[in-house]
This record gives structure tokens, sequence and C-alpha cells, in this order.
């Protein structure tokens, strides 16, 4: 597999912490970049929106896992800036479902504002890259990795649609206070939400399905202390766990990406999480 470089390092530079909608028509990559088995797909929302998709094989050579993940990216670039993060969990063994959100990469155009923070829109595109999933491995346990803001559209599209997992790496707990972060450090730029933000605080009550929340120590915006309390408010029957890693919200989008060791750690706390095990930071 091509290691970890200076490419990669400025990709995530970029499509980690944008925090107002970036998106990108080009891919920089495709799956067979770096070796991995795939399908090319084309997904239709409900809306008749063509969304394009990529399925990522497990590795043959890695235990299979039984487990569909399908990947919510952040506000910026595209589905291709999600292929190492892929490439780990499909090493490990799991089978990935990329997509790119309308208005980005080769999906069908979408008016965007940049200055927004995301568009209810998305969240229609991952219950749709969901339904897909499911349909394609019925007997599979099928669930969401959503990065930054894809934990918005990954904690709707679980509150709402039929999910055997959720995991969020940098998850956005309030809306408002992000606008509110950048608003302070960077006012020169705004930052907008859509009008459901207001009643986005009912969502993570509605998530039934294990919550696995990933949070850097560092992080200003989507701050491990936010990942923390909406673990805690968990009710009876929720589980819901803290995985703490080192970095800012930049760092943490790293978190399947990082140098060997360290990835193949996270991965394995994944695996833990799903199997039932895993006790680090639980909420």
């Amino acid at each position: 597999m091509v290691r970890f470089g200076v490419l990669l390092l400025l990709l995530l530079l970029q499509t980690a912490s944008a925090w107002a909608l970036k998106p990108v028509a080009k891919w920089w990559a495709k799956p067979d970049t770096l070796g991995l088995k795939y399908q090319d797909l084309t997904l239709t929302t409900p809306d008749h929106v063509h969304l394009a998709a990529w399925l990522i094989a497990p590795a043959a050579t890695a235990p299979t896992q039984h487990t569909t993940i399908v990947m919510a990216g952040g506000d910026s670039g595209n589905m291709a800036s999600l292929i190492y993060p892929a490439a780990a969990l499909a090493a490990a063994g799991y089978q990935v479902l990329l997509f790119d959100y309308r208005g980005f990469g080769h999906s069908d155009a979408f008016a965007i504002n940049q200055d927004y923070l995301y568009y209810p829109e998305f969240t229609t595109d991952l219950r749709t890259a969901l339904a897909e999933a499911r349909r394609r491995a019925p007997r599979q346990r099928v669930g969401v990795l959503g990065f930054s803001m894809g934990t918005i559209a990954g904690s709707e599209a679980a509150a709402t649609t039929q999910c055997d997992f959720l995991l969020t790496v940098g998850y956005v707990a309030s809306p408002q206070k992000v606008v509110a972060y950048y608003q302070r450090t960077r006012p020169e730029r705004p930052v907008l939400l859509p009008a459901d933000a207001a009643t986005y605080s009912q969502v993570a009550p509605q998530v039934q399905c294990p919550w696995l929340f990933i949070a850097g120590t560092e992080d200003k915006v989507t701050t491990l202390a936010d990942s923390m309390a909406v673990a805690r408010a968990a009710r009876r029957r929720q589980r819901r766990e803290v995985l703490p890693i080192k970095g800012d919200h930049m760092g943490s989008m790293m978190v399947f990406s990082d140098d060997e060791a360290t990835t193949a750690a996270n991965v394995q706390a994944v695996g833990r999480f799903l199997a039932g095990q895993l006790a680090a930071g639980k909420g």
C-alpha cells in the first residue's frame, strides 16, 4: 500500500477542518490506487439525485468481520479523501461504502453556499447509502462512520433509519457552538446554519444503536467534553462509549490514517467496541 507522505498530509489538512463547505469535483485517487478491490456504484436518492459511490471489499487476507461501514465525510473534498481510512478498515476485514454527497465529487450538481456548515440534504444522501449497503449485505451488520460534519448526517441517519452502530470522529454536539467558536476565532468569514439546526439537539437522544465517540483530547471545536456529555446522557439500553485520542480536531481526523501502529490500535478499538468489549472512556 502507498504509505503516508506529504501528499496525504496536505489532503488531510485540506479536508479535515474547513468548517464551511468546500466541495472538490476531482478525485485525487480511486481505491485501486491503493490496490483495493472495489465496485463503482451509482445511488439514487428519494428526491432523484444520483450519487457516486465506491463499495470496497474487505482484504482477502483478513478474517471477514461480516460488517459494512458506510463512511460520511467532512465538509470539504470528496469521498477520495477517505481512501486511506477505508483501506485501513478493509485491511481488518470490513467492507466499506464511500459516497459523494450531492454537489461533491462525481455526484449530481447541487447549489451550495459555501458559508453553510452543512445542508439537511446530506442526511438524505447518507440514508440512501446506508439503505444500499443493507440491501447488498442483508445478513451483515451495517453502520455509519462519520467524520466532523459527517457526524451531523450520521447521527440524524442513525436516529431515523435502521442502523446497527454509529461511530463518530469529531462529533458535532451543537452546530450553534461550532458557529460561535468560528465567530470568535475567524470573524472575517460567516458560518451559516440551515433552519433544521434549531432542532438538532433532539437527535442524539433518539439514537438507539451502539455509539462510539472518537474525540481529540485537544479539540477546541468538537470537544471531548461534548462527546462525554452526550455519552453520559444515555438512557437505559443505550450503549455509548468514548475513545479519547491525542490531538486537536484535525488530528482526530487522522484516527485511521496515522502511523501504522496507531492506526492499527484504533481499528482494533473499533473492533472491540463492535464486539461489546471496549472499556476505555466509557460514558
